[in-house]
This record gives structure tokens, C-alpha cells and sequence, in this order.
């Protein structure tokens, strides 16, 4: 039943449960290959992210699990590490030096003309006001300078699979109704699609809004767009409570079907594979 998931956060960063509860669940659902992905620290400390005097714990813990489970289930570690700036992103030495089977690369943070870093990560309406109160209204300000940092992130590297590709679309989607269809928008996203293809990265269909807002990140959308450019894609869903790991998993695995998909990108045995979709 392709059951795997390689984005989910626990009590080391904002999940709600220690990872030895998601290993247990994914082992009552049937999952037969799982990765944790906590946020990766930033230079300051956030509500949401780990800190670096946490992460010996964390490998530790890994360790522990992936021994004490090992008959029954595949575990991997991961970091889903934050574009910040050009001194702190996945690319960087530090991060690079980890010793993780994978890594995610994402954008929830912007600076301001202020050159204050805002968080757009946020629920709709939390949102208006911030490109309201922090970019003048200027909503294709937000959106251009969003893809922008995911761009640049790109062309730096240090990851393997692009996180939640186009997840400020829903906001602002709310913000401006019909942007999606706009020309300058369409654009701006099938460029950032062409790189992520061109430069050979996996791509997650991220799950984790799907039951709650009815979309995935990317946008179904562009599911077909993905498939003829050659983008290898995976299905997770960025799970912060046990239960939720398989959130939306089977509407996103129908969902690639339609759009022609064959395959996901699954981990065995310490390598991503292509694995036919059942």
C-alpha cells in the first residue's frame, strides 16, 4: 500500500509526541519505511525548531529506535532545514556534516523592508495581516520574494527532497481569489518547477492540509506539469501527531494516478527507490 513517510515532526522541534510513539503507530498502520525530519535549529531560538544542544539527544534516540525496531520496520533520520539566508540554510557545513540519511529543504521565513524576519507559515487570516502590516499589501511582493528564497535555496543545495513545494499558495490564494490562474503566477511557479527538474531533486507531495483546507502542497494542479518534466515525487505527510501519519496519503497516491504517475520514491535498505503505485 506504499506505506512510507519521511516528513514528521516530534517533541524534539513543534510535533505533539516522542518519536517512539510515531514508530509505534506507523507499526499498527503497516508502514514498512519511516523517517523523522524535525525542524533543523536556526540561529535563534523559535517556538517551532530545535535547538542545537538537542541534537545528540536526537540522534541518540534515532539510534535507539532503529535498533530496537529493526525486524519490524525501516526507520531513517532526517532534518527539514530552513532557507534563512546565505549563512543559514542546508547547504552549509554544519548541517552538511550531520550524519542523517536525508534532508528537506524548506522556506517558512521572509525578511521585511526592515530586514526583520517574518513567519508566513501561519493560518490564512494571520497571513492577510501579514502581508498587510509587514509588506504594505503588496501581495505579489510576498509571492515573488517567497519563490525568490525557494530559488536560491535551489541553487545552494545541501537536500534532497524539496518540502511542501508551494505551500503559500493556499494563503495566498485567499488573499487575492483567482491568483492561481493569474499569468504572472502560473509563470513564476512553472520556472521554479523547470529548476527543481532541471537540478534533479525529489519532490514530497505534502499532505498534512489535505483533510483540513482540501489541497496538497504542490497543487494537484500541477501533478501532470510534474510528470512530464520528470520530477521524482514521494507522499508525506508532515505529520506532528501519530495519528496523523497517513493524513491524506491515499487521495494523494489517486491523485498521482490520475495525473499519470507510475511510481513514488520510497527508502530500503539506505536507498530511494521507485516503487510502483498499488
Amino acid at each position: 500500500m506504499n506505506l512510507t513517510n519521511y516528513h514528521s515532526h516530534s517533541l524534539y522541534c513543534d510535533g505533539r509526541a516522542g518519536m517512539e510513539d510515531f514508530v509505534r503507530f506507523a507499526l499498527s498502520e503497516g508502514f514498512t519505511s519511516y523517517g523523522f525530519s524535525s525542524h533543523a535549529p536556526l540561529p535563534f531560538s523559535t517556538a517551532w525548531t530545535m535547538e542545537w544542544d538537542r541534537m545528540d539527544d536526537y540522534l541518540a534516540e534515532f539510534h535507539r529506535l532503529k535498533k530496537k525496531y529493526a525486524p519490524s520496520i525501516e526507520l531513517y533520520l532526517g532534518l527539514e532545514i530552513d532557507y534563512l539566508n546565505e549563512d543559514s540554510n542546508p547547504s552549509i557545513a554544519r548541517f552538511r556534516e550531520l550524519p542523517l540519511d536525508y534532508r528537506i529543504g524548506s522556506v517558512h521565513l521572509l525578511y521585511n523592508a526592515e530586514g526583520e524576519v517574518v513567519d508566513i507559515d501561519v493560518p490564512a487570516d494571520t497571513y492577510r495581516k501579514i502581508v498587510d502590516e509587514q509588506f504594505d499589501g503588496d501581495l505579489e511582493h510576498v509571492v515573488r520574494l517567497y519563490y525568490g528564497r525557494l530559488r536560491r535555496m535551489l541553487e545552494l543545495g545541501g537536500f534532497d527532497i524539496v518540502g511542501h513545494a508551494d505551500k503559500m499558495h493556499y494563503n495566498a490564494s485567499c488573499y487575492r481569489p483567482g491568483l492561481l490562474d493569474e499569468p504572472w503566477y502560473d509563470q513564476l511557479v512553472w520556472e521554479y518547477f523547470e529548476d527543481i527538474a532541471r537540478r534533479g531533486y525529489q519532490m514530497e507531495i505534502n499532505t498534512k492540509a489535505y483533510h483540513e483546507l482540501g489541497t496538497f502542497y504542490p497543487n494537484e494542479r500541477y501533478f501532470p506539469f510534474l510528470l512530464d518534466l520528470g520530477v521524482r515525487v514521494q507522499v508525506n505527510s508532515d505529520a506532528h501527531y501519530p495519528e496523523r501519519i497517513n493524513n491524506g496519503r491515499p487521495e494523494a497516491l489517486e491523485a498521482l494516478k490520475k495525473a499519470g504517475y507510475q511510481s513514488l520514491v520510497e527508502r530500503y535498505d539506505g536507498e530511494w527507490k521507485d516503487i510502483p503505485i498499488l
